[in-house]
Parts: C-alpha cells; structure tokens; sequence
C-alpha cells in the first residue's frame, strides 16, 4: 500500500456545515488540544499534494492557507462534493466533511487503493454508507449534476448509475483500531461523552 503523498488524488475537506445541533461551530471543538477540522486535515496533508476547502466560510478557515472554492450549488453536502470534484486537478478525489474526530489514515490510503475501475469507493459499514469519507471520480459529475438540478440532494442517490466499489465492515475491521473512524458528533451530549472515551 503506498505510504507517500498522492499526486493523482485530490484531497477536498467540506466546510459548510452548520452544527445546528452543537449549537456552535463543530469543526473548532477540540480534542487533545486540536480542533476537529486539524485532525482531517493532518492526515489530508500526510496523503496528498494538493487539499482543498469548499464551503461558503472562508473567512473561518483563512489562517491555514488553502484553497477555498464556494459551493457551485449551495446548501448540501452533494452540492459541496460536486464543487471539490468539478474543480479538481485530478480525476479522482477523497472527500470528508471538516468535523470528523477520529478520521483513519488507514482507512483512507486503503479506499484509494481500491479506485481502480471504479467511479466511487464508499465505506459501507453497519451503520450505513459513509458518503463523507470516500473516493469519487470525475465520472460521477454528470449524476451528481442531475441529482442537484431535480433539487435532490441525497448525496447516495446516484450510485446506481455508476461503479461504486463498496468497502465493507470486515475489510476495514482490522484498519479501524479503535472502531471509532465513522463517529460523527452532533450534539454536546454526543462530544462530552466521545471526549471521555465513551461509545456513542
């Protein structure tokens, strides 16, 4: 598995969401003195060449020198990887959202290995897809465009019309130490308790 940076995968972190739930931005909640969104982007930096930012907040994220590209069609997640995928050097990209606790660089070097002859890979694990740390390729652009055009934007509804590779609980068992990869927080509740080392 290769261990070095990707030049031939674009990383794009989505910074648009807005932590209704937490009552204040989760991407700047802190965990072992770093904030959500520095704990994607560390190993974002370790894996590939060039990362992005796409969402409309730019004036959050402006101390950490990156591109920031605003959303083509605002307001969803799909919206935001359709910005990253149709802006990308690249004819593959890996996308998280900004507000991840645990992301797995395991994981994530070993999605990107499995690209080959596929549109997507895409975790699918117990809990359901994880849309949000996966890879897409430029494949994917023309039923992500119908998807937000009809105002649908489950970012999942298109993977019947392309070649999803899915990547499933008992291959990425042994890659996820501590089964923490997929934990999303939404809630205080749900912070304090993971901050503790609790299971949501």
């Amino acid at each position: 598995m290769p261990r070095g940076k990707r030049d031939d995968i674009t990383g794009v972190i989505l910074i648009g969401g807005k932590s209704r739930r937490m009552g204040q931005d989760k991407a700047f909640l802190q965990i072992a003195g770093h904030t959500l969104f520095e704990r994607v982007l560390a190993i974002f930096k370790e894996s590939f060449d060039r990362v992005v930012l796409v969402g409309d907040r730019a004036e959050r994220f402006a101390g950490y020198g990156l591109p920031v590209l605003p959303d083509i069609y605002p307001g969803s997640a799909l919206g935001g990887l359709y910005t990253g995928l149709c802006h990308a050097d690249t004819e593959y990209v890996f996308v998280s959202s900004c507000d991840l606790p645990f992301p797995n660089k395991e994981i994530l070097l070993f999605l990107c290995s499995q690209r080959d002859g596929f549109d997507a890979v895409v975790p699918d694990t117990a809990r359901g897809f994880e849309p949000l740390f996966a890879v897409y390729a430029k494949s994917c652009l023309g039923p992500m465009r119908e998807l937000l055009e009809s105002g649908n934007r489950c970012i999942y509804d298109f993977y019947p019309q392309v070649r999803v590779r899915y990547a499933r609980d008992e291959e990425l068992t042994h890659l996820n130490g501590d089964g923490r990869a997929f934990v999303n927080v939404n809630t205080p509740e749900e912070f304090a308790k993971i901050k503790t080392g609790g299971s949501l």
